[in-house]
């Protein structure tokens, strides 16, 4: 009981602990601020003055390719149902935080310049010769870590592959038939699961490859690589750019490949022996689905100094590697016609594919917490193995289903 004489404690409170806003930029970005930060000034939902440019948009911004859905004033989601990637196009006028990516933005004239800059800087503080031999010598090194401290977190599964790759719904039906699939660069699963997931077709072979054996560890420790009943998925350590073949796999035994953001992983001079391997591996009339990235992705802009190897060639800061491409870049190279790069060792000539399609995937991400716009520039294709004239046409597995349904890649 406190007296007269008690000292009484003056009474305390505590701090109010206000909530942090995220960091609009990590620091690797901060750079690029006045690139893709949305100035809060100008009012997205207010067309801007006649000649300015807002938002990324040109004044002058026509699509790239004439709109599929219904006029805006008909349909202001912009979207067709179920909803498809490369329906959304931005218009002078649209809020752009309506939604969160916009299909066949081209890059402002202001982006436009800063991407030659970065190009310019990038080349002139390119990775030293010691640190170039390091990363190029060993690359499954720098992918087994990258693994080993990521292990299936990292990617999210590729929920999108049947829509972007309708013939991947048709094989995986009930009742489809033998077919062989094979993805090389399977990485942690991400596109070999959600495959296995939707497969009602019990006579389905899936390969899953990659060249980092700590990846194909984390897919045979997956539970839907150990419970499945049938042997409908099988994972092995193959290099894509090497002399020898996946286990498994014989000469013109597979009807689909599967190549997705791996082709970027090789160095420019494993390029032709690769293509070789596909082309070796595929039936006649087999199918190539192809998805890399595109020059001038943010991925490429942002890189700093000391990550250039070679032009277009980087290293991320995990060691792995990444090329950047160009449209017709991709098209000389699976159609036999890279002249530097036609010849291999032995001087034969490089393999060619018919190009079924090949396009630029241009989106702009946005942001709406953080008032961001990211320009992303991704490259997709559909390549095939021609049809040998002694070859009957009931050879060509899912090709011909192709041949009747046109292309997959909008």
């Amino acid at each position: 009981m406190a007296t007269e004489d008690t000292p009484v404690m003056a009474e305390t409170t505590l701090p109010v602990r206000t909530k942090q806003p995220k960091q609009q930029l990590s620091k690797g970005m901060e750079h690029m601020r006045c690139y893709v930060a949305v100035d809060d000034s100008r009012k997205a939902a207010t067309s801007p003055s006649a000649g300015e440019d807002a938002y990324g948009v040109p004044a002058t911004y026509e699509p790239v390719r004439k709109p599929t859905t219904a006029p805006s004033e008909d349909n202001p989601q912009k979207r067709s149902d179920p909803f498809q990637f490369g329906t959304r196009y931005l218009e002078e006028g649209d809020d752009i935080f309506a939604h969160n990516a916009w299909d066949h933005v081209e890059v402002d004239a202001q982006y436009s310049e800063f991407i030659e800059q970065q190009t310019i800087f990038q080349r002139e503080n390119q990775v030293n010769d010691f640190d170039k031999k390091r990363f190029n010598e060993n690359p499954e090194k720098w992918w087994d870590k990258f693994y080993s401290n990521n292990q299936a977190n990292f990617f999210k599964d590729r929920k999108w592959l049947v829509q972007e790759f309708p013939v991947l719904g048709e094989v995986t039906k009930e009742g489809y038939g033998p077919v062989t699939v094979l993805e090389v660069g399977a990485g942690a699963g991400n596109t070999a699961f959600p495959v296995l997931a939707m497969n009602g077709n019990t006579e389905l072979k899936l390969h899953a490859c990659d060249y980092s054996k700590k990846a194909v560890d984390i897919i045979r420790a997956q539970p839907a690589y150990i419970d499945q009943t049938k042997a409908v998925l099988q994972a092995d350590v193959w290099d894509a750019a090497g002399e020898d073949l996946p286990p498994g796999l014989e000469p013109g035994s597979v009807d689909v490949i599967l190549m997705i953001f791996i082709f970027s992983a090789l160095s420019p001079g494993q390029w032709t022996q690769a293509v070789r391997n596909i082309h070796t591996l595929l039936k006649p009339g087999g199918e190539v689905l192809f998805r890399d990235y595109g020059r001038g992705d943010l991925a490429q802009v942002r890189f700093k100094k000391g990550r250039y190897l070679d032009e277009n060639f980087y290293v991320r800061g995990d060691g792995t590697r990444v090329y950047f491409f160009e449209e017709q870049e991709l098209r000389d190279i699976w159609s036999g016609k890279l002249s530097d790069r036609t010849l291999d060792a032995a001087g034969e000539e490089a393999p060619a594919f018919e190009i079924v399609d090949l396009a630029v995937d241009r989106r702009m991400l946005v942001n709406r917490q953080r008032k961001l716009k990211m320009y992303r520039c991704w490259m997709q294709g559909h390549f095939r193995k021609p049809l040998q004239s002694s070859i009957d046409a009931s050879a060509k597995g899912p090709a011909g289903a192709m041949e009747e349904q046109g292309s997959t890649v909008k």
